[in-house]
């Protein structure tokens, strides 16, 4: 603690951080204290730690992980963290600054995505979008399953003493996830229509793995909106494809899908990639988005 409220007060100037965004994080009680970025991966480790962990999700709800400022009380909470759960692939641009402000020297820090085939994100016209890859791995179930076997060993390491109970909770929810994996596939066969545009370049490991195509997406890389020739050059490809769905997102204003559906006939569709709080079900979340799917593509 001797050194954060300076290193606080730079990132803050240095990151613009935002205040006022979370209430204080609540005392542990004992159990290890875990920051996790997003709302699936605090799902999976909450699911993994059961209740050995205290487990506090970063990115709030109706925020997006590409441009979302921690708070102070989140600063605070992570020099006193044991571990903190990330996705990787400069999806927490945050990361690194936050990790060097918290100087929390026991802090384990997991980069959940590594080890994983990664799908450069790359256009044409403005080169990378998404320097490292495109991050979105947690939408493929089986990503997801080597996500929480990363955390399992995160937990090992911090806590040794109670290996057996995080392997084996790993074990049942990795269970659950490959059901999961199995239903998407079964329902996914079903779809007369393969095709659909995406807000952003997020469902590409979810189409690659059950045999769909990302045929385009309207915002490219976050936070730049696409231009009226954009536009036009999606509409007709939606056009010219007979493409039935575009799906959004709720953390994102719909009204550049909108317009694309009106052009084209298509439908939009409110797709959750980071889940709802209070509880973060990542298996639900899924199974509710594939159903949204299914209204569109069968």
């Amino acid at each position: 603690m001797r050194k954060l409220g300076l290193a606080l007060v730079a990132i803050f100037a240095a990151m613009s951080l935002l205040g006022g965004c979370t209430s204080k994080p609540q005392k542990s009680s004992g159990k290890m204290l875990v920051a996790a970025s997003i709302g699936p991966l605090g799902n999976f480790a909450n699911e993994v730690g059961g209740n050995l962990v205290d487990v506090q999700v970063l990115v709030q709800p109706g925020a997006s992980p590409h441009t979302y400022q921690l708070s102070a009380d989140q600063m605070e909470m992570l020099s006193q963290a044991s571990v903190l759960v990330l996705n990787g692939l400069h999806l927490e641009f945050w990361a690194d600054k936050a990790i060097n402000a918290a100087d929390n020297p026991k802090l384990i820090v997991v980069h959940t995505a590594d080890g994983l085939p990664v799908i450069e994100g790359k256009d044409e016209e403005h080169g990378d979008v998404h320097p490292g890859g495109n991050p979105h791995v947690w939408l493929n179930p089986m990503y997801a399953i080597h996500q929480v076997e990363t955390i399992r060993d995160a937990f090992i390491k911090a806590d040794p003493s109670h290996k057996s109970q995080y392997t084996k909770n790993a074990a049942d929810y990795v269970a659950k996830l490959r059901k999961l994996d199995k239903d998407i596939r079964a329902e996914v066969a079903t779809f007369k229509s393969r095709d659909f545009i995406t807000f952003h370049p997020t469902w590409v490991y979810f189409a690659r793995e059950y045999g769909l195509v990302e045929a385009a997406a309207i915002e490219k890389s976050p936070g730049r909106e696409p231009s009226p020739s954009e536009i036009g050059d999606i509409v007709d490809l939606c056009k010219r494809e007979h493409i039935r769905a575009i799906f959004a997102e709720p953390q994102f204003s719909p009204k550049a899908a909108e317009v694309v559906a009106d052009e084209c006939g298509a439908r939009v569709l409110m797709l959750n990639t980071i889940g709802q709080p209070p509880d973060f079900d990542y298996i639900k979340m899924m199974r509710d988005n594939v159903n949204e799917m299914a209204k569109a593509l069968k």
